[in-house]
């Protein structure tokens, strides 16, 4: 996996929903889950707290990361679990909302 992480206070993604709208997001954490891994993404002038979960992989090229929606009810409780722990293990400040999964 490309180390991402590094400065993750500098990189950012931009995500195309499906109402057309695009959003930009910085990148929160990359971190395992399941059996794979998953990336945190927080809209930038974020005012509620939101964060955004997607199955995280990287492109042949490794130019961009491939994401990918969690569809799944029970996948989604267990990634947002994972997320949490990352957090507190990782010493980062709790988040003001929940996590949400944006289509």
């Amino acid at each position: 996996m490309a180390d991402y992480s590094e400065n993750l206070d500098h990189d950012t993604v931009t995500l195309y929903l499906d109402n057309d709208e695009e959003v930009e997001c910085d990148v929160i954490a990359i971190f395992p889950a399941r059996d794979g891994e998953y990336i945190a993404l927080a809209p930038q002038n974020n005012e509620e707290g939101q964060v955004y979960l997607y199955r995280f992989s990287e492109t042949e090229d490794e130019s961009s990361p491939k994401l990918d929606n969690i569809e799944d009810d029970e996948e989604f409780e267990e990634v947002s679990e994972a997320f949490y722990e990352y957090m507190d293990e990782n010493d980062y400040e709790d988040l003001d909302e929940g996590v949400t999964d944006e289509e």
